[in-house]
């Protein structure tokens, strides 16, 4: 078994972190006994930043006792694995506008203190203008500003010299246009505040996605 990135390990073709909450699980995910730690599988085909790292990312800036900023929280199946990264001296402030993915992510954080869930509007920082600033901005909510909504939040919330991770959903953006125009156009607004530090399409993963790892240049 190899650390690949910080909290991250490989062991054949398996991505796996050490699990916060030993014995339990939160999406299903299979658990691996090494010695006195327990590792959860980090499913590669359920999450864009394991798909990211199983299509050969090199940069995945997420460490121990980093503060996040996730947007599009879901119901924490990513959220939970970057809660294992960051463990109990981190945080991950996460924001939803579901309220039935906002009650599954609260299930979760009952036992993953380090997990914190907020339901608002990605598109409205100023409604969760208490978070502290933060290390790392994620971003994964599926709408045609997601570029947008990303340098809104780091403007507001990341730290400078922070990093951001994007999961651009073409068909989001727009349904018919081709997604490699579509990743051309988002990447260029992006490069007005961040340097491009690596970017991996997800296919066949992630069907029309991108991950892409920013630096803030603001």
């Amino acid at each position: 078994m190899e650390e690949i990135f910080p909290g991250v390990w490989k062991e054949g073709d398996r991505f796996l972190t050490r699990n916060l909450t030993p014995g339990k699980k939160v999406y299903g995910e299979f658990l691996i006994k090494k010695g006195k730690e327990e590792y959860r599988v980090w499913d590669h085909t359920r999450s864009k930043p394991a798909a990211g790292i199983k299509k050969g990312l090199k940069s995945f800036p997420l460490g121990k006792s980093q503060k996040i900023l996730y947007l599009g929280l879901a119901s924490c199946t990513t959220a939970s694995h970057f809660s294992d990264i960051v463990g109990e001296e981190g945080v991950i402030y996460g924001v939803e506008i579901s309220e039935r993915s906002i009650r599954d992510s609260i299930v979760v954080a009952e036992s993953r203190a380090n997990i914190v869930p907020i339901l608002a509007n990605a598109k409205l920082p100023e409604e969760y203008g208490w978070i502290e600033p933060v290390d790392v901005v994620f971003q994964d909510v599926a709408t045609d500003d997601q570029s947008e909504i990303l340098i809104r939040n780091c403007k507001k919330f990341l730290k400078k010299e922070g990093f951001a991770i994007i999961s651009i959903k073409s068909r989001s953006i727009n349904v018919v246009k081709d997604p490699d125009q579509v990743y051309k156009e988002e990447l260029e607004k992006l490069e007005q505040h961040f340097q491009v530090i690596e970017k991996k399409k997800l296919d066949p993963y992630e069907k029309d996605h991108m991950l892409v790892v920013l630096k803030w240049k603001n």
